[in-house]
């Protein structure tokens, strides 16, 4: 009797503090994605600053219905080293609202956002090195493969429990490999494939916006706090 009631002592129980500090990080780190778009619309010239600035805000569409479709799933599903699954978890479809993260006192679906934050922000931050050289349903296209195809094997991985790099003993502190490296990789891949700009070293490509500049970087630096929750 004993065991079974250090047991029962011992489970998680649902922390209101812990999941609306959760919450507070996801908001935060939600932020980031319009910092970014402010941050790289105010550094290219003004033709290309809507473009820059919806390259960033497509992202939360898109990414936010992969999400929840699949991408949870594949990421953070038990499965192999290189991608999880977890039918209970397409398109959310059988997660309890009260319903505790494995080892944790928040719920899943409060899990599921915070990562769906990290997932969002990764594209967008590619987004940079394609200004001025990609039409924007290109570029639509590319963050849905991208996301399906490199983002979520990637944070599989480094985060999901059965993971190769996992089990290897990486720690990904604040998304350093899924999320920066993965990010810096696919921009250096797609503008060897791509090239320079038109007009590169030839015609004036100063930022049009300083102020837009700082008011991305302030939007980011305070997202940061978030971000490394």
């Amino acid at each position: 009797m004993a065991p079974a009631i250090m047991l029962a002592a011992d489970a998680p129980k649902l922390s209101s503090a812990n999941t609306g500090f959760m919450l507070i990080c996801s908001a935060l780190v939600m932020l980031m994605t319009p910092g970014l778009a402010f941050f790289y619309g105010g550094m290219v010239r003004v033709k290309s600053t809507l473009n820059m600035l919806m390259m960033s805000f497509i992202s939360l569409g898109i990414v936010t219905v992969l999400w929840v479709l699949y991408g949870f799933s594949l990421a953070f599903g038990t499965g192999n080293g290189l991608l999880g699954w977890n039918a209970d978890w397409i398109g959310l479809s059988n997660i309890g609202l009260t319903e505790l993260w494995d080892g944790y006192t928040i719920p899943v679906y409060v899990f599921m956002v915070f990562q769906l934050m990290f997932a969002i922000i990764t594209p967008a931050l590619i987004s940079g090195a394609l200004a001025d050289r990609v039409k924007f349903s290109a570029w639509a296209l590319f963050v849905a493969l991208w996301v399906t195809i490199v983002y979520v094997p990637v944070a599989h991985w480094v985060w999901g429990a059965d993971g190769w790099a996992y089990k290897l003993g990486v720690i990904d502190f604040a998304g350093g490999t899924a999320v920066h490296i993965n990010a810096g990789a696919a921009a250096l891949g797609v503008i060897l494939v791509i090239g320079k700009r038109v007009g590169f070293k030839r015609d004036p490509m100063r930022p049009h916006s300083l102020p837009l500049v700082m008011l991305g970087a302030g939007l980011l630096w305070f997202g940061w706090f978030g971000f490394n929750a």
